[in-house]
């Protein structure tokens, strides 16, 4: 019987998902993340300087890929992506990634 770190190993799934969001102006966005791992939200934390606009900001550089598995964003272009870029869309794409990471709840019964 694996042992319970080997089954959350095995569930996280590290493997790159692609994701489409449609955008304010009514274009798609196509991008690729993995699942958020502990140590990379704590990483974008601390990038975020405690902000939560910060952190998604963090979370999208660190996390969207293309499809051939590249970052689509560099840390340079946060400044971009945040006075150039609508509030609303990155929020989009952002909730896009961690919307996976939602809990789910067996009663038991």
């Amino acid at each position: 019987m694996p042992s319970a770190l080997d089954r959350l190993k095995k569930a996280a799934n590290l493997v790159p998902i692609k994701k489409i969001v449609i955008l304010s102006d009514g274009s798609e966005f196509e991008f690729w993340h993995t699942n958020l791992t502990m140590s990379e939200r704590e990483r974008a934390t601390k990038a975020a300087n405690g902000t939560n606009d910060g952190l998604s900001l963090q979370l999208l550089i660190a996390k969207a890929l293309d499809e051939s598995g590249a970052k689509m964003f560099l840390p340079g272009q946060a400044a971009e992506l945040k006075n150039e870029v609508r509030s609303s869309d990155l929020d989009r794409i952002v909730l896009a990634m961690i919307q996976d990471d939602i809990v789910e709840v067996s009663s038991g019964k």
